[in-house]
């Protein structure tokens, strides 16, 4: 059954709010307009990602995943949604002209993950990650406003690194899994095994194949850095909650890296609050000293 736009955009910020996501807490920082415009996008990534790890066979995960697509791309043909965080994307992608790709590249990413094979190299891993998380990055560009092509590379490398970050913290539980995104080629450089990760085990080359994972995300987040200057206003507000939460994230990883074959990291509620309020009395801050000013 199709439901309003109102009652779409609430239920897409009612899903955002129930999953207690690193990202969710950070959309207090933007105008309502703009948080809605996320609570959509959110909504649309919990969902894809739902439909992956749903109970039942690949075949009908598969399945589900492919009619999500065709869900979307019939939504955004201008056919009405049964489901019902899609009239809110919808309004979201034509209001902020978010290339449809962007967010067909997550399904990609998911439909990837239902039959996970390791990646030979990094330029594949790089790929996994420009699909579940840089081109989700890119449609937030869209959303916060962004200074031209220049905000792209920096935007990129944001994405990669905070799914690498993700990818560190979560090494043993997707090794129960049978996952495993780092390199294969890495992975028998230093003697490592999914079967020592999945075991909770440190291995020989562990601490030399984390430094060295570790120092990689930490070269994304250099590069991400220059994206502050390139976003608009309201850009600038939220961008530095969620880089803050992501970098601090891997800083917990590079202190103790055996922490995440023993339990998954992650930063703390109050933590994040404290991000977030330091953040909007910053903004307040700058609105009264430029009230002033003008005065």
């Amino acid at each position: 059954m199709s439901c309003s736009l109102a009652e779409s955009y609430d239920f897409c910020r009612k899903t955002a709010k129930r999953s207690g996501s690193n990202f969710v807490m950070s959309f207090m920082l933007l105008p309502r307009d703009k948080s809605q415009a996320m609570y959509a996008l959110y909504a649309y990534m919990r969902q894809t990602d739902d439909l992956g790890d749903q109970p039942g066979d690949l075949s009908a995960k598969k399945t589900s995943l492919e009619k999500w697509r065709q869900d979307l791309h019939a939504a955004v043909a201008g056919e009405s949604p049964d489901d019902p965080r899609l009239p809110a994307l919808v309004d979201t992608i034509r209001r902020y002209e978010i290339p449809v790709e962007y967010l067909t590249a997550v399904i990609d990413g998911v439909e990837r993950d239902l039959t996970p094979t390791p990646f030979p190299t990094f330029a594949e891993a790089q790929h996994y990650c420009y699909q579940v998380a840089a081109a989700v990055g890119l449609a937030c560009l869209h959303i916060w406003g962004f200074e031209g092509e220049t905000a792209i590379p920096p935007a990129l490398a944001c994405g990669y690194a905070f799914q690498w970050t993700n990818i560190l913290r979560d090494l043993h539980e997707d090794a129960e899994a049978g996952r495993l995104y780092l390199p294969q080629d890495e992975m028998s450089r230093y003697g490592v095994s999914i079967g020592d990760f999945a075991a909770g085990r440190v291995a020989e080359g562990y601490a030399e194949l984390m430094q060295f994972q570790i120092q990689r995300a930490g070269e994304f987040y250099r590069e991400a850095e220059p994206l502050q200057s390139l976003l608009h206003a309201d850009g600038r507000k939220i961008f530095p909650a969620m880089f803050s939460t992501y970098r601090g994230l891997l800083t917990r990883i590079e202190r103790d890296p055996t922490a995440v074959l023993k339990q998954r990291i992650s930063v703390g509620y109050w933590k994040k609050m404290r991000i977030v309020t330091s953040l909007m009395l910053a903004q307040l801050f700058d609105f009264s000293s430029s009230t002033t000013v003008a005065r």
